[in-house]
């Protein structure tokens, strides 16, 4: 065994061990958790304009929990490189009708992908259980104390400036350790302003401010990112930075997003978020039955 591999090993081995997410815990030693990606957007890079209509989203999300998805996650404003914000008003149009029709019919936990306090408010009054915040709590701060008064859950990702222009020239100097520094600070910031510690997931956001060289850095060294001590969330699901390496269009990244997905997994991260669920439930059931034995 090599250095490098008992490291790994030995950073592996301290990864927590369950989440918190309103009144459920979930067990992180018995499996990853797959968290099915659902943009209900005109604009997303991936699945834009496919389910903006209510019911079709509700339906593709309940073949995403019939195809073994453990958590359920909507976007209702597109974060692709480029993209401009848009109002509270209308990212709540797009979410709730299908919030609502989900919770009604799903038992398994709902996240929510967003920055703005005030829809976080409203969504998880409406019974999400986590946010997932791009932003990674930045600004004022605000939507961690709403994430704390609702005992949610709060996922805190790395993004270098914003969407808008996040892919104009990033550049790191370390990125790994920038990103590990990041990350714990808001961390710190969030349990400070009364989220649960165990109600915390990092996301080092891959695609998100990075040039092809550092989200191929970031997931070499996703072990990494046990230092800080909180389950670790990936989401390389059909990300430019594949189609760079393999020369494909988004529709033909499903392989590149499984070898992402396996590099994670052997490095201990507790979730992964696609957009395909069967084929990652196979490959992750797979690399969680060796990874167990």
């Amino acid at each position: 065994m090599t250095d490098r591999d008992i490291s790994l090993a030995a950073e592996i081995s301290v990864r927590p061990t369950r989440f918190r997410c309103r009144g459920r815990l979930l067990d992180l030693t018995e499996k990853t958790w797959i968290v099915g990606v659902l943009n209900v957007t005109p604009d997303s890079f991936s699945d834009g304009g496919r389910f903006v209509d209510a019911a079709a989203a509700v339906d593709q999300a309940m073949r995403m929990a019939e195809e073994g998805a453990d958590i359920l996650e909507l976007g209702g404003e597109s974060t692709r490189p480029g993209a401009v914000p848009v109002p509270v008003d209308e990212e709540l149009r797009r979410i709730l009708p299908v919030l609502r029709g989900l919770r009604a019919r799903l038992a398994m936990p709902l996240a929510v992908d967003t920055y703005k306090p005030e829809v976080a408010r409203v969504v998880l009054g409406e019974g999400a259980e986590i946010i997932n915040d791009i932003y990674g709590v930045r600004g004022e701060g605000h939507l961690a104390e709403v994430v704390a008064q609702a005992g949610a859950g709060l996922i805190i990702m790395h993004m270098k400036g914003a969407p808008g222009d996040m892919q104009i020239d990033p550049s790191y100097d370390d990125v790994v350790g920038e990103i590990v520094a990041f990350l714990g600070d808001r961390v710190a910031f969030a349990e400070g302003v009364g989220v649960d510690p165990e109600s915390i997931v990092v996301d080092p956001g891959l695609g998100f401010g990075k040039r092809l060289q550092d989200n191929l850095a970031l997931l070499r060294q996703m072990s990494a990112f046990h230092r800080l001590q909180k389950p670790i969330m990936v989401g390389p699901s059909r990300k430019s930075f594949i189609g760079k390496v393999l020369d494909l269009p988004v529709e033909e990244r499903q392989n590149g997003t499984a070898a992402c997905v396996a590099a994670a997994v052997l490095q201990g991260v507790a979730f992964v978020r696609v957009h395909e669920i069967r084929p990652a439930v196979h490959l992750i059931k797979m690399l969680d039955a060796i990874m167990r034995a």
